[in-house]
């Protein structure tokens, strides 16, 4: 069910989801949700029986060559094992679901979302246009179909064709199938285009020489251009409040909303600025401060907002920008994730959210009135 909501193949290459220890084939009739697999929660694992535990932040995310007991991320592991405790990982995958992450975070500051802050691409696609004998058209399209071209959503052994006249000479050494060396040739010809997974080049091209009837095959191999996709996945999202309010009420919103840290919320930008429309991102953003600035939003939420970026954006004319501790900000993806398990074992599993403050900021100070 969690793989069904946040597909693995979603995940960037560089992520590590999916199953981290444990077995596929055991029950769990107990799961907890968490940020991060960290020695609490395993703690909070144990105490509360769950024999699974669905974290978002890879326990193990660069590569290892071993896991040993006297190594942190090795003693994790083991103590997991012992107490028979299975650990899933849903990153990346999660974060650009729909929903997922950010949806989370921007239904906890009451937002509408109206779609991603950097929509995921659709996949990427050729055009493939070919040229056959009227009476071989049938033949080769279904074999480019049995080879994986035409599917679009939902839909298979899609294509395009309509019927013209093809003309071209044999040279010396051709051998041709219609016409002869040396004379021009017009024949009936049917056009086919179809479209095809860029990663089905090999295979498509394959099956349209292996069927045509031609020595040599005319064909044109053209990328289509990449477009977001119409399924709302992608990094973060864009939404609306249900009135403008003040950027200084706006982060009080915030911290109402999200777990107290002791890194707490902070705020960029005129504190009597008006905020209606607001980007989020859960986890660190600050690489989305320019999809911030084109989504025309007055403020954008996210984490680990780095000094000298922030400045820069601000200055640029940029949305003010609110700044939470990065546990924070994913952690409202934990009930969401739990809803959906709950929702599909219809109660015969027990669903919990870790209670563990996983944020390794723990102490908060301001400056004294009147200090520099």
């Amino acid at each position: 069910m969690v793989e069904a909501a946040y597909p693995p193949a979603t995940a960037e290459s560089w992520d590590a989801v999916g199953l981290v220890c444990g077995d596929r084939g055991e029950t769990a009739s107990r799961v907890l949700f968490c940020v991060d697999p960290d020695p609490s929660v395993v703690d909070e694992a144990e105490s509360v029986g769950a024999q699974l535990v669905v974290a978002h932040h890879p326990l193990l995310l660069r590569g290892v060559h071993g896991v040993p007991a006297d190594d942190p991320k090795g003693a994790l592991v083991h103590r997991l094992i012992r107490a028979g405790i299975a650990l899933y990982t849903a990153h990346t995958n999660a974060d650009v679901a729909s929903p997922g992450v950010s949806d989370a975070l921007a239904d906890a500051l009451g937002l509408t979302v109206t779609g991603p802050l950097s929509a995921a691409p659709a996949p990427a696609v050729d055009l493939l246009t070919t040229y056959v004998p009227v009476d071989s058209a049938a033949r080769v399209l279904s074999a480019l179909h049995a080879a994986g071209a035409g599917a679009i959503g939902d839909y298979r052994d899609a294509a395009w064709t309509v019927d013209g006249v093809g003309q071209f000479r044999p040279v010396a050494g051709a051998d041709p199938a219609v016409g002869s060396v040396g004379s021009v040739s017009r024949v009936a010809e049917t056009r086919v285009e179809v479209v095809l997974d860029r990663g089905l080049r090999s295979p498509v091209l394959a099956a349209l020489r292996a069927a045509h009837p031609y020595e040599e095959v005319a064909f044109s191999l053209v990328e289509i251009a990449e477009v977001p996709s119409r399924t709302g996945t992608g990094i973060g999202r864009v939404g609306e409040l249900p009135a403008a309010e003040p950027l200084r009420v706006f982060a009080r919103r915030v911290a109402d909303a999200l777990p107290a840290t002791a890194w707490g919320v902070r705020a960029a930008g005129d504190p009597e600025r008006p905020v209606r429309r607001v980007a989020v991102c859960g986890g660190a953003g600050d690489s989305y401060l320019g999809a911030a600035t084109r989504a025309g939003v007055d403020a954008y939420v996210t984490a680990d907002l780095r000094h000298h970026p922030a400045g820069e954006h601000l200055a640029r004319g940029g949305p003010a920008l609110v700044d939470v501790a990065h546990w924070a900000s994913e952690w409202p993806w934990c009930g969401q994730a739990a809803g959906i398990v709950r929702n599909a074992f219809d109660g015969t599993v027990d669903v919990l959210v870790s209670t563990r403050r996983t944020d390794p900021w723990t102490v908060g100070v301001t400056t004294r009135t009147g200090g520099r």
